[in-house]
């Protein structure tokens, strides 16, 4: 099997490249930088086969990915900046809609399966329900919601053949997020105050990327939800188990939403996601965000933070 991924600079990108190899399959990565630009620590995915694509570039996409000519394309590119995106709309809608877009009609071109990695934004982020992945009640609070909802749309409505995969407060070993911030922190800081009354799960990128090589080997398409198991939580409560697994002596404080500051762009308050599908579908879920965290700290340079 021979799979195009793209995003590979990033956290997701990253791991799937290296699940891929370890199965003994073809991958092929692409981000925007002439060489690939990620963390050198040796696995396969340094090694692999890399080449430059804009997303964005409609002749450059279809040349590129006609050329590689993959039974599979995992879509791990997008603009993730959430905050920034209010301010670029334009350019998130050009990247995250219509560089979807483009990557969907290569797909369907070469009949490739397609995976698009989607996000619990596209849904309006209240109550304590956790959302049903083929629920099509969207309502997104921000422009990041809005256009992975369009880039959702783009490949449901242009393929047959696709996996559209729900993540959330994602965190891996090649890029930044919030558990690297937080040690950060923790490290110059007597006390952080953190959010209370945001709840859903992390998602360790290495262990989705071993539930996506999954997917990708069968013919189960269709929308899911994937993150880590282990219970709902806080960022507060996320943070206190941070700093317990790293031996922090740091005091972490629950605020408000509200009280800590309102930013740029809405923050979901409900951010639980329904992952049983998953389950029902024959597929593996994933370990609990307490092993995961665990597993992901040894795997840490803590000096480098």
């Amino acid at each position: 099997m021979k799979v195009f991924v793209t995003g590979v600079a990033g956290q997701l990108g990253h791991d799937v490249m290296n699940e891929l190899a370890k199965r003994g399959y073809e991958g092929i990565g692409t981000d925007l930088k002439e060489t690939y630009s990620g963390v050198q620590d040796g696995s396969p995915v340094t090694t692999m086969p890399y080449v430059s694509l804009d997303i964005t570039d409609t002749k450059a996409v279809e040349e590129t990915i006609t050329g590689v000519n993959p039974d599979v394309i995992v879509h791990c590119a997008a603009w993730t900046a959430v905050d920034a995106a209010e301010d670029k709309k334009d350019l998130v809608h050009k990247i995250n809609v219509e560089g979807t877009q483009n990557i969907a009609n290569v797909a369907k071109k070469i009949d490739a399966k397609m995976v698009y990695i989607s996000t619990d934004y596209v849904f309006n982020g209240q109550g304590e329900t956790p959302w049903d992945p083929d629920c099509k009640d969207y309502a997104p609070l921000s422009v990041y919601g809005e256009t992975k909802l369009g880039g959702e749309q783009a490949v449901s409505n242009t393929l047959d053949k696709y996996f559209i995969v729900r993540i959330a407060w994602v965190f891996g070993l090649n890029g930044n997020n919030f558990i690297k911030t937080m040690l950060r922190v923790g490290k110059t800081h007597d006390q952080v105050t953190v959010v209370s009354d945001q709840i859903g799960t992390p998602t360790y990128t290495l262990d989705l990327s071993r539930l996506l090589v999954d997917m990708i080997e069968t013919d189960k398409y269709g929308y899911y939800h994937a993150t880590n198991e282990g219970g709902f939580i806080s960022w507060y409560e996320f943070t206190k188990e941070i700093y317990r697994q790293a031996g922090y002596s740091t005091k972490v404080l629950p605020v408000t939403t509200e009280e800590y500051g309102i930013s740029k762009a809405a923050r979901p308050f409900n951010s639980r996601l329904d992952k049983s599908k998953l389950v029902k579908n024959g597929f593996t879920p994933l370990p609990t965000w307490q092993d995961a965290l665990s597993r992901y700290l040894k795997e840490l340079n803590m000096e480098e933070l």
